[in-house]
Order: structure tokens, then C-alpha cells, then sequence
């Protein structure tokens, strides 16, 4: 999967500018797909290229004109035949994650500081997802909504785990610096 299958199935619902495919990225994709604001636009270049999109120049009075982007044929061809391919494995890359598994070489109260930041982050991803599901609800499709349900899940198990984990780390520094009754 990469950023063009997406944005061709993003035009294969309907044609949309720029911003549009750009506001797609940071809401509806943002808890599985990562594309940058730099990527879209020459990504959107390439497919024109390769006649797999079509751009519009649209006059807008009072503002700067905009381009729609739409799908071309071949461009449905092309999305068709990433729908019908092998789904690939996920790839998961967390910088968090492996300083976690060096957390034993840093300084405890930094490690402490890595799993707040990451609760707090997780709490605004979760509470995020669930503002977009209230919001979005209605105009879903139903694997549209068992997506994002996907994504509600693994956040909310991973606040649970990361406050798991705070309570564990402050029950241990406890008992360390408890002082012994012997």
C-alpha cells in the first residue's frame, strides 16, 4: 500500500482539491496511514502523469483558484487491482517504543516522562477517534465504521496499558525507596 493507492481510492469516492485529500490524510487516515502535506502534491503530480487522475482548474471569486482532482479510468483500473492484491503485513515503527525497551538504561524519572507524554498523546488520539465516530457516524459505511472501531480499540488498550504501566513503575520506585526494617 502506498500513499497513490490511497489517494486514488480517495478520488474513486469522488473528486476532491488538494486540501481536501490533505484534510482525509490528518482525520479519517491519520490512525493508520502517515502521509505528509509535502508528499500529497507531488504524489498527486506523479498520478497525473501517468494518467491515473485528471486536475480542474476551478475560478474562485475572492479567493485563489483551486484544482479538483478526479479518477480516471485507468486510475480505477489501477485502485481495482490494489483492492484485489495480497493485504500486506502492518509495519509498526515507534521511536517510544524501542527507547521502552532501553528504558532500563536511562534515568527513571525520563522514562517516566516518555510514558506520561505517551498516555497524554494516546488520550488526545483516543478522544480524537471518538469525537470523529460521534461526527462521522451517520455517513459511514459499515467497514468504514469497523475501521475506525479497530482504531478506538487499540487506543483505548493502549491508555489501559500505559496507565498499567505508570501504576507498576510508581508501586516499584515505592518499594525502592522504602527504607528496609531490619
Amino acid at each position: 500500500m502506498t500513499g497513490q493507492d490511497v489517494i486514488l481510492g480517495i478520488l474513486a469516492v469522488e473528486p476532491k482539491s488538494g486540501y481536501d485529500i490533505k484534510k482525509k490524510f490528518e482525520n479519517l487516515f491519520s490512525y493508520f496511514f502517515d502521509a505528509s502535506y509535502g508528499t500529497i502534491y507531488p504524489t498527486l503530480g506523479k498520478l497525473e502523469k501517468e494518467g491515473l487522475i485528471t486536475k480542474e482548474n476551478v475560478v474562485q471569486q475572492g479567493k485563489p483558484n483551486k484544482h479538483i482532482y478526479s479518477i480516471t479510468e485507468q486510475g480505477r483500473v489501477k485502485f481495482q487491482s490494489y483492492l484485489e492484491s495480497d493485504i500486506q503485513e502492518n509495519v509498526l515503527r515507534s521511536d517510544f517504543m524501542v527507547r521502552l525497551i532501553f528504558g532500563e538504561l536511562a534515568d527513571p524519572q525520563m522514562v517516566a516522562g516518555w510514558i506520561n507524554n505517551a498516555l497524554q498523546r494516546s488520550q488526545a488520539e483516543l478522544l480524537s477517534l471518538e469525537n470523529d465516530y460521534e461526527r462521522m457516524g451517520p455517513n459511514m459505511s459499515p467497514t468504514q465504521e469497523l475501521c475506525i472501531q479497530i482504531g478506538i480499540g487499540n487506543i483505548r488498550s493502549q491508555v489501559q496499558v500505559l496507565q498499567d504501566g505508570i501504576a507498576r513503575l510508581r508501586t516499584i520506585n515505592n518499594n525502592m525507596e522504602a527504607p528496609s526494617h531490619e
